[in-house]
């Protein structure tokens, strides 16, 4: 039988390596959730490779997909707790809110 490529190999390096941008913006949750997915990509193809390992040929594509995805997570959960922990030190919310708002007004009278 012909060796194949296992299905999600790179759809899991790619969303988990998107995710390291997306960890800049949305305070993290958008590489919490694209991480999220790619792990869940990678999980399933470890699966269907350790049911007939002689099947398929990219397997250390999916542990480098599951490296990077949860390297991913990591990086989104740290910015997602010192967003959270910036919000709060300013004063919560409205007092974030508040000081968007004077910044966006100050670019516009510049």
């Amino acid at each position: 039988m012909e060796q194949q490529k296992l299905p999600n190999a790179t759809t899991s390096i790619v969303l988990s390596s998107i995710s390291f941008i997306c960890c800049c913006f949305s305070a993290g949750l958008g590489g919490i959730l694209l991480s999220g997915i790619g792990f869940f990509l990678a999980k399933k193809d470890e699966k269907t490779y350790l049911e007939q390992p002689e099947l398929y040929t990219n397997y250390s594509q999916v542990k480098t997909a599951k490296t990077l995805a949860l390297i991913g997570i990591a990086l989104g959960v740290l910015t997602f707790i010192w967003t959270a922990y910036n919000i709060w030190s300013i004063g919560g919310w409205d007092a974030y809110m508040e000081q968007v708002t004077e910044m966006m007004e100050q670019m516009q009278n510049q």
